[in-house]
């Protein structure tokens, strides 16, 4: 270490003489570089570091934009699936009407076969094809 007097005392081996004056400058500047170098170096780390946060920061705003924009595409996906959704509800309901109105006028022309066949002492005797030639004829 250097001492309050300007010369060198630490571990040196017995046989090396205390350091003159150009040795503590010639150590002195050894330890300025080594400062510098460390200095360089911490601000090389900073600046990488600056870089990687940056590279960070870029890249999550670039995942926003792609996340929004799938977002969206998703809301639109799900407007004209509703869209469809309401079309085959509408379409479901008038099938379904059809469907009653139907089941209801086979069960008119069910009775109506049903009188005929057990009805046969009152009336004439029908045929299938005399019902059937009946059932065509009228406005069911």
């Amino acid at each position: 270490m250097a001492s309050s007097s300007g010369t060198w005392s630490g571990s040196m081996t017995s046989s090396t003489p205390q350091n003159s004056g150009s040795s503590v400058e010639v150590l002195q500047a050894q330890m300025d570089e080594r400062k510098r170098k460390r200095m360089d170096s911490n601000r090389e780390s900073a600046r990488r570091s600056r870089m990687k946060r940056q590279k960070h920061l870029d890249d999550l705003v670039t995942l926003v934009g792609e996340l929004r924009k799938e977002n969206q595409q998703i809301i639109t996906d799900l407007d004209t699936i509703y869209q469809n959704y309401l079309r085959v509800a509408a379409e479901n309901s008038i099938l379904q009407a059809q469907a009653d109105e139907l089941t209801h006028w086979l069960q008119s022309l069910n009775e109506i076969i049903w009188f005929l066949l057990t009805n046969s002492s009152a009336t004439p005797t029908y045929s299938l094809s005399d019902v059937t030639s009946i059932l065509t004829s009228s406005e069911y």
